[in-house]
């Protein structure tokens, strides 16, 4: 797909993310050092354990970049006074830009994964891992059961995503089509689940 609108989608991802995580850390009374942690762990944690479980380097510890744009997120969220804002999560352009994110960096840990010959299951795990670890990260650090595990139809679409790209790299191939393609559904999936407040379904206690 569009080197481009790929980049966008993942930039758009890694600010709501990371504001995510900054609002997370006002709500716990962190101090501003903690905030910045919080709300850089958010955005980028997943790529780090990504890159962790390949072998690599995190990119993070190579591009200052990601450092950059976490800390001008966490200045405008505090000039802006956004933690004063109810139920910002739930804001429309904030939905996006983290079903976005959730998308992008979906597909980009099923894709290394696929470079790095790893299994359907490894594949799956990396996708996983690279939208969701931060998200985790933040609300183990936080002492917060993490909302993968009892959110909406979030963490779903990242697996969903995986699968998607496990069967076309087995019957089909890889390229900016189908990508997009990809791109396009998961991205549906993710709206349509946050309209109708879709879950996974859960057994009583009791």
């Amino acid at each position: 797909m569009d080197n481009n609108i790929f980049f966008a989608a993942s930039t758009l991802g890694t600010m709501a993310f990371a504001l995510s995580g900054y609002l997370q850390g006002v709500r716990k009374e962190l101090d501003i050092m903690g905030l910045f942690i919080v709300a850089f762990l958010t955005a980028n944690g997943g790529g780090a354990l990504r890159d962790v479980l390949i072998g690599d380097v995190p990119n993070i510890l190579k591009d200052i970049s990601a450092f950059y744009l976490v800390l001008i997120i966490c200045l405008v969220a505090y000039l802006l006074k956004l933690h004063k804002y109810t139920r910002l999560e739930r804001r429309l352009f904030f939905v996006v830009s983290d079903s976005l994110g959730l998308v992008a960096f979906s597909i980009t840990g099923a894709v290394i994964a696929i470079e790095h010959g790893l299994s359907p299951f490894g594949v799956a795990v990396l996708s996983i891992t690279t939208a969701l670890g931060g998200g985790v990260v933040r609300d183990t650090i936080l002492g917060e059961i993490p909302a993968l595990f009892n959110s909406e139809f979030y963490g779903s679409v990242a697996l969903l995503i995986g699968l998607m790209i496990i069967g076309i790299n087995e019957y089909y191939e890889l390229n900016d089509i189908s990508l997009s393609a990809v791109f396009i559904i998961g991205f549906v999936i993710r709206m349509v689940a946050y309209k109708y407040d879709w879950h996974l379904p859960k057994i009583q206690k009791g």
